[in-house]
């Protein structure tokens, strides 16, 4: 069987985990090895603050804190996206506002947020889906015009690029995952990027429990003691170790998953050509991460039955996300703003091929072979 994903790794993540243990001593958060990793991010990426969190989703609920949210205030956000994106909101008492998908991206449809802008609008929420960058230019003069935060879910845009700016540092917030699914991983994990001077110590504090202990190991106070909202946000050294082993061979991990995706679409785009199948859409001026490669099937029906026939020939792929907004829990706490023309049905159409780090050629042959056999049956 051709796994769906395999976990990255490098080869050095257990020296460098092994070193946290025995030699450093230091396995909590905030050690050695988280601070190389928050130096590398805000090197590599020109991030003014990055700090790693237990998950994306801490990532996000830290993001939801900052933003200093009310019962009651709106969000605006796809349904196309994983259910941490709406959680962090609504643990915070937020009404959660779906827009429209674009059919081309998967992404947020920039042109149907202003309309779902209300009085009680706080925030944006653009999520770079396959590590393709939303139209982030009209959202982020959307929210300057409206007076809006925006938080980038780039859970999946670890690397991708829109206009030369990294994911995650263009918006108020970033925020990454370091899931096992993902690009890098340290097994659960992520990071949010605070591009705001302003945020950066109320960050550290939430992160901190609601403690200004940063501040008292920077010599700043005399002692330390709880002073706002916060959580255990912080990640282990240990983690961080893991971690940090596939940031300094991130380029080669980079370039390995783009060929392999290159290799899906070079193969498959006769399909494309013969209207067979859909492809995916990097629009000019992103930069993709190869985070995923899916394809999209005539409807519901072809997609399970192709599924179906990948399985049975050793291959395992998968759909993706169950639309939140007609999720028991969305129907509860969101309402989706304009018509669902594409979240659904573009949803029900999309496949997602096995991908990841050091995937064999002939595995990949292996998949496309069986695709091309279904359609060519």
């Amino acid at each position: 069987m051709i796994d769906f994903n395999v976990p990255p790794y490098v080869g050095t993540e257990m020296e460098y985990v092994r070193e946290a243990a025995a030699v450093n001593h230091k396995i909590c958060g905030d050690g050695p090895f988280s601070a190389r990793c928050h130096q590398w991010m805000e090197q590599r990426f020109g991030a003014r603050k990055a700090l790693l969190t237990t998950s994306g989703t801490a990532a996000l609920e830290m993001a939801a804190i900052l933003c200093d949210l009310q019962p009651g205030d709106e969000v605006i956000l796809p349904s196309f996206t994983f259910s941490s994106t709406a959680t962090a909101f609504q643990m915070v008492g937020a009404t959660l506002v779906f827009v429209d998908i674009r059919p081309d991206t998967m992404n947020i449809d920039e042109t149907l947020i202003e309309a779902a802008i209300t009085s009680r609008t706080r925030v944006i929420v653009p999520v770079h889906y396959a590590g393709v960058a939303c139209e982030m230019d009209t959202i982020m003069d959307i929210a300057a015009r409206h007076d809006l935060l925006v938080v980038e879910d780039a859970a999946q845009g670890v690397m991708s690029t829109y206009k030369g700016r990294p994911l995650g540092t263009i918006g108020t917030f970033g925020c990454y995952s370091f899931h096992e699914t993902k690009n890098y991983s340290m097994g659960e994990g992520g990071a949010i990027l605070v591009n705001d001077p302003a945020y950066i110590e109320r960050a550290e504090i939430i992160r901190e429990k609601g403690t200004n202990r940063q501040r008292f190991f920077r010599g700043q106070v005399d002692k330390y003691t709880w002073v706002d909202r916060g959580g255990s946000y912080l990640q282990s050294d240990m983690n961080a170790a893991y971690l940090l082993a596939q940031f300094e061979q991130a380029d080669a991990i980079n370039d390995d998953r783009l060929r392999t995706w290159h290799a899906y679409w070079d193969a498959l785009l006769p399909l494309a050509e013969r209207g067979l199948i859909e492809l995916p859409t990097v629009p000019e001026g992103c930069v993709h991460n190869a985070h995923m490669f899916y394809l999209k099937c005539k409807d519901l029906d072809e997609r399970t039955a192709l599924i179906s026939h990948l399985k049975q020939r050793g291959v395992l792929a998968v759909f993706h996300y169950v639309p939140l907004h007609s999720s028991p829990a969305g129907e509860v706490f969101g309402r989706f703003h304009g018509e669902d023309v594409y979240t659904t049905r573009e949803g029900d159409r999309l496949v997602r091929l096995p991908m990841y780090y050091d995937m064999r050629p002939e595995d990949t042959q292996t998949v496309i072979d069986a695709v091309k056999e279904f359609y060519q049956g």
